[in-house]
């Protein structure tokens, strides 16, 4: 048997191997959208979008859940990549 069927279906897993559930997945792509509309316009790109869900999930893989928090790392991974 696969391991995707031993996944269930409402969870993604991460390059980390943690695995979120169906809300925080939800609240983690408000929070890149979040911070993704803070950008620029010109900073807006796919690339950057990766950059920022990668500190969004990192952050997340350490357990944190408030959104709040994960829009902080995000916004400060952000600053760094300046």
């Amino acid at each position: 048997m696969p391991f995707q069927d031993h996944v269930p279906k409402e969870a993604t897993v991460s390059p980390a191997g943690a695995v979120f559930p169906p809300a925080l997945i939800e609240m983690m792509k408000l929070v890149l959208d979040d911070v993704t509309a803070l950008l620029p316009e010109a900073r807006r790109t796919s690339t950057m979008k990766v950059e920022i869900a990668s500190y969004i999930l990192a952050c997340a893989a350490k357990g944190e859940r408030n959104p709040a928090a994960l829009k902080a790392a995000a916004l400060l991974g952000t600053v760094s990549l300046n």
